[in-house]
């Protein structure tokens, strides 16, 4: 009897040694594909940020792009404006037709228009 006390009460830690051994080795394995999980997840952020930041950072000189032109467009449109506002006074003063008097009647007539054009 006291060989079997001792032998059963050493086989008794033993298993209850090996069975957490087991426990703490799945815990072990459990933690390392967790980790792993996460570095992908991880890795995975950081590629769809700098996606973003890549899209944006393409809208972004694209617009600039856009913005320079219709400065430009502006400036083209400007000086336009000047040259037919410059040739529109040149023209008011010369226009027969600002300077008729006979623009000035209330009852039209159908000849007043070429009495005022020079022949």
């Amino acid at each position: 009897m006291s060989c079997a006390g001792p032998a059963g009460a050493s086989a008794l830690p033993r298993a209850a040694a090996a069975e957490g051994s087991q426990q703490s080795h799945e815990e072990d394995d459990r933690k390392v594909r967790r980790r792993e999980k996460n570095r992908v997840a991880a890795q995975r952020s950081r590629k769809k940020q700098t996606q973003k930041a890549d899209k944006l950072h393409e809208e972004y000189e694209s617009l600039e792009q856009e913005n320079t032109s219709l400065k430009r467009e502006i400036g083209k449109l400007t000086d336009e404006m000047k040259h037919l506002s410059e040739v529109l006074k040149d023209h008011e003063k010369i226009c027969p037709l600002l300077h008729c008097t006979m623009n000035f009647m209330t009852i039209p007539r159908p000849d007043a228009l070429t009495s005022c054009l020079p022949r």
